[in-house]
């Protein structure tokens, strides 16, 4: 839901960088992207941490 609320507030062509600690978010994250038509610009892990760099579409 946070992430809805990002996405939404952003302007085409941000970057929201998500930083969460479920390991779903490695599933739930790229799926929520491709539906959208988001681009998953970066990820990875470290630590305990997921890293998620999000590119609002231009549409």
């Amino acid at each position: 839901m946070m992430l809805h609320n990002a996405v939404r507030d952003a302007k085409p062509g941000d970057i929201i960088e998500v930083k969460a600690t479920d390991p779903s978010t490695q599933r739930d994250i790229p799926k929520f992207c491709q539906f959208l038509g988001h681009e998953l610009v970066q990820q990875n892990t470290q630590d305990e941490y997921f890293f998620y760099y999000i590119k609002k579409s231009e549409v």
